[in-house]
């Protein structure tokens, strides 16, 4: 078993933090206009009254940046989470298809697939994620067929004190940043180091966000509003959901 500190964790973030604040920007500077209003329902921004193009594109775009962040983030917490596994127990990010993480300890293969948070999916997502598991199971009893493996879905935040699912484990919060690392205040001690540099990386991202804010609004105007400024709302729906000739 090998030691880790918050010296670690702090030169692991300062260096790789980055690639975090360059995706959620890239994500953003890749939006079009054409795209996003495609997701989103225009009768919702109606019955809300909304009045103003800049209303209807900030919550566009903003819907956009917490459903991106959400996952761009989880990756890069899934990356910490096989740095300081590999610190501590030797784990490795795992080669079998939708499996993150393997580690053996105390005899025990573990097979981890990480999530961001606990509610992540449907009963069919978590159908699927059983199945992957029974895969890798498969897959690890090829080589050795008295491997003792135990799945487990990791989620970087959030409570579940029903931790066993039967065919696997769920740790979510604590429970999970205890098991990749064996320390039980790890889960608060990441905290601080995630903020190196968060306000300068976080006001070139402002800067891309009121570019972009900016730019739609200027095409939604040119696009769906009237000479009056009024928006057009029948041309508006007619974009989003009416049929289209080939």
């Amino acid at each position: 078993m090998g030691t880790l500190n918050k010296e670690d964790i702090l030169q692991y973030v300062e260096e790789n933090i980055g690639t975090f604040h360059e995706k959620r920007i890239a994500s953003l500077d890749g939006l079009k206009l054409s795209k996003v209003l495609k997701r989103k329902n225009p009768y919702l921004f109606k019955a809300k009254y909304v009045l103003t193009a800049h209303e209807i594109i900030k919550g566009l775009v903003d819907a956009h940046i917490s459903s991106s962040e959400e996952g761009i983030f989880g990756d890069w917490l899934e990356g910490l989470a096989v740095f300081i596994n590999e610190r501590v127990y030797g784990g490795w990010k795992s080669g079998i298809r939708n499996i993150d993480l393997e580690f053996d300890q105390e005899g025990f293969r573990y097979i981890v697939n990480i999530k961001s948070g606990p509610n992540w999916g449907n009963s069919s997502q978590i159908k699927k994620m059983e199945s992957d598991f029974n895969t890798a199971r498969r897959t690890l009893r090829t080589s050795n067929s008295h491997l003792n493996i135990v799945a487990v879905n990791g989620c970087c935040y959030g409570i579940d004190n029903r931790p066993d699912k039967g065919s696997y484990f769920k740790y979510c919060g604590q429970r999970f940043w205890t098991f990749i690392s064996g320390n039980e205040t790890l889960y608060t001690d990441i905290i601080e180091p995630l903020g190196y540099k968060a306000k300068e990386k976080n006001d070139t991202f402002l800067q891309s966000y009121a570019r972009m804010i900016n730019k739609f609004t200027r095409e939604f105007m040119s696009d769906f509003c009237f000479s009056d400024g009024n928006i057009d709302w029948e041309k508006l729906v007619k974009y989003n959901s009416g049929i289209k000739n080939q």
